[in-house]
């Protein structure tokens, strides 16, 4: 009976311990695949304007793989008039195994979050709050967001990263592509706010929001 048990536990020992290795190994492996993204978003991940790469680090995990994915597979990214994106594309197509995409997904999720500081001017919080009242339903009254209704956190996104995709998403350059259902669902919530003023108004508020 003890020969069994102390069988049973050298294998549970042993699974353990490949598993543990197996972990390490997919973080140095994440860690390597995010050199590439450093180059735009830095080491930190906290994004840089200039390069048109915003803050991603600490971002959940099933939100980056998400986009990773429709990165590489075009379904965002592929608009001549997304800059940024036609960036992003062929950089998500050096991912081409499925496990370094998650690896790397993995890893961005596991960074500090960096919230960067606010860079758009003339926005109002008090106003953008009842205006948020809309985008809370699928990102949170506290902007952490909601993985069920496909809603990303946006409590530390770069501000002007979000004025970007708020035009992209009412102009159709973003969430227009039929293989992106939950792009078009975001879309007629961006139309929702009607000018430039309602949304910086709207991120003033989300800017304000803690992690």
């Amino acid at each position: 009976m003890k020969v069994v048990l102390n069988r049973n536990l050298l294998a549970a020992a042993a699974c353990l311990m490949a598993m543990i290795l197996a972990s390490v190994a997919d973080a140095e492996r994440g860690e390597q695949l995010f050199q590439l993204c450093s180059q735009c978003h830095g080491v930190d991940g906290g994004g840089n304007q200039l390069a048109l790469a915003p803050s991603i680090a600490g971002l959940d995990l099933w939100y980056v793989r998400r986009q990773l994915e429709k990165f590489r597979s075009g379904i965002r990214g592929a608009h001549p008039g997304d800059i940024a994106g036609l960036r992003m594309h062929p950089m998500a197509l050096q991912l081409v195994k499925d496990e370094d995409l998650e690896v790397v997904a993995a890893y961005v999720a596991s960074m500090p979050v960096v919230k960067p500081e606010p860079t758009l001017e003339g926005g109002d919080a008090a106003r953008g709050s009842e205006l948020f009242k809309v985008c809370a339903t699928c990102h949170g009254a506290d902007g952490k967001g909601n993985e069920q209704l496909f809603g990303p956190p946006l409590n530390h996104a770069s501000d002007w990263y979000l004025f970007a995709q708020l035009e992209k998403f009412r102009s159709g350059v973003r969430g227009a592509d039929p293989r992106d259902a939950q792009g078009a669902l975001m879309r007629p919530m961006a139309m929702s706010l009607p000018d430039e003023q309602a949304m910086k108004d709207a991120i003033a508020h989300i800017m304000t929001l803690a992690r």
